[in-house]
């Protein structure tokens, strides 16, 4: 008599979570690829939406309040990486093009949650209690024009000062107090970007913070040295929106101001 064939016995249950386990390190090592080109700031974004999902930390949407508060656990969702790419090439292209006022500690280039900011020393171009330019100041504002307009990106010119009374050395400019010339010497270079270089206007703003937005200790002559400066900032994720009237833009987004 024929022997009835007996079906194989079935995989062992540790295969099934051995095969997921692969299939999810192989997920993890292909995303890991593929964001090899991203900034720092996008990467942790990327790192934060498996919070509470593998068992590493505690609950919770992002490591901080941000760009990804209020949005839900999946990779779909979160922003996308090209405006990130964007900053990082203009930061790139920024460095190479204030090599030589970085060596001699006139500009610092660096980036933050603002965005990408180009730092110029105030003492290198304005004289003290004054808000005019120097001359030595257009060459560097023509090459922060091009990358202000190569990028749609609103910018803000910021003016920033020490802790010490204005200098009366401005002759025929008289300033009361830092906060007029923090104001003027922001709205000056704001000027020289859109009346000299084409810069569009609608893109740029100018803020005065006086002393009050201190980089370092305005104990110390370094430390006021570091305080006295122009932050040119370029924007992340902010560029120009058209409401319903074509020739309106919509207002500033009061993120702007983080």
């Amino acid at each position: 008599m024929k022997k009835e064939k007996k079906c194989p016995p079935p995989a062992p249950a540790w295969l099934t979570s051995w095969s997921d386990l692969t299939t999810l390190l192989l997920t993890f090592f292909i995303l890991m690829f593929e964001t090899a080109t991203i900034d720092g700031k996008d990467f942790f974004l990327i790192l934060s939406s498996f919070r509470g999902s593998l068992g590493l930390f505690s609950g919770g949407n992002t490591l901080s309040k941000g760009r990804l508060e209020e949005m839900g656990m999946t990779i779909s969702q979160l922003p996308s990486t090209q405006p990130g790419k964007s900053l990082a090439q203009k930061l790139k292209r920024a460095l190479e093009a204030f090599k030589p006022e970085i060596q001699s500690k006139k500009v610092r280039v660096s980036e933050d949650e603002r965005g990408l900011v180009i730092t110029l020393s105030g003492d290198a171009y304005f004289d003290p209690g004054s808000a005019k330019l120097k001359p030595e100041i257009y060459p560097l504002l023509d090459k922060i024009a091009g990358i202000i307009n190569s990028v749609p990106n609103f910018s803000r010119i910021e003016g920033h000062t020490d802790s010490s009374p204005v200098s009366p050395q401005g002759a025929s400019e008289r300033y009361e107090t830092n906060w007029e010339l923090s104001s003027a010497r922001a709205v000056n270079v704001v000027r020289w970007l859109s009346e000299s270089n084409n810069v569009d206007p609608e893109k740029l703003s100018a803020v005065g913070f006086s002393q009050y937005r201190p980089m370092d200790d305005n104990d110390t002559p370094e430390g006021r040295a570091f305080n006295r400066r122009i932050d040119v900032v370029i924007l992340r994720d902010k560029e120009l929106q058209k409401g319903s009237n074509p020739e309106i833009n919509k207002p500033l987004p009061d993120e702007e101001w983080r």
